[in-house]
């Protein structure tokens, strides 16, 4: 058993809550970081899939995994895990997470233009900022991955960056990210957030 899931262990079989209690301290003195967590979505393949078939699915999230990692490296991130077109990353800035998915969008941009609308390949971002748990697998868990995963998976629209409110005040130049503020409700939870304005439209 490794390390975190002995001391998960030891927080459900607890006698009583002050044994629970260093049960969760100790993950959090063990495993415990700070940074921006990054989760994107590629957008519409569901029912493109059904259309065209596993062969094309498996070949628009290669050709989505080769530009997105080397470009999230590029930007001091680290993919955590790729799970089916989930991109799941992390940074020690919110700053380097928009750098990341702003140059993300723009080689997307270029590849989409060289081929038929059928092949184009768009990718929803959700960003927060804070505390989470990191494990011996280099997993990520917490209310920020929550949170990051919502917006990047369920409300983000293809081409669109939404931060969190925490993410967004993370950022030591603020200027630089012009943005339009938003409110979600999210599983019953009032979540203030930004969408990152980086198109010159």
């Amino acid at each position: 058993m490794q390390p975190f899931e002995k001391l998960l262990t030891d927080y459900f079989a607890a006698e009583n809550k002050q044994i629970q209690k260093q049960a969760e301290q100790k993950l959090w003195e063990q495993y415990g970081t700070k940074g921006a967590v990054l989760i994107m979505d590629m957008s519409g393949f569901s029912l493109v899939t059904q259309k065209y078939g596993i062969v094309y699915y498996l070949s628009m999230i290669h050709r989505m995994q080769q530009i997105t990692k080397p470009t999230i490296e590029k930007h001091s991130g680290i993919v955590v895990k790729f799970v089916a077109d989930n991109v799941f990353a992390r940074f020690e800035s919110a700053a380097d997470a928009i750098n990341a998915v702003v140059e993300i969008n723009q080689l997307l941009d270029i590849e989409n233009a060289k081929t038929p609308d059928v092949w184009d390949i768009q990718v929803a971002a959700g960003i927060d900022y804070g505390d989470y748990l990191l494990t011996d697998e280099l997993d990520y868990f917490g209310d920020v991955v929550n949170k990051a995963s919502k917006l990047g998976e369920d409300v983000a629209r293809g081409g669109e960056i939404l931060i969190t409110e925490n993410a967004y005040n993370s950022i030591t130049e603020p200027s630089n990210y012009p943005v339009e503020a938003l409110e979600f409700n999210i599983s019953g939870i009032k979540l203030h957030t930004f969408s990152v304005l980086y198109k010159n439209e």
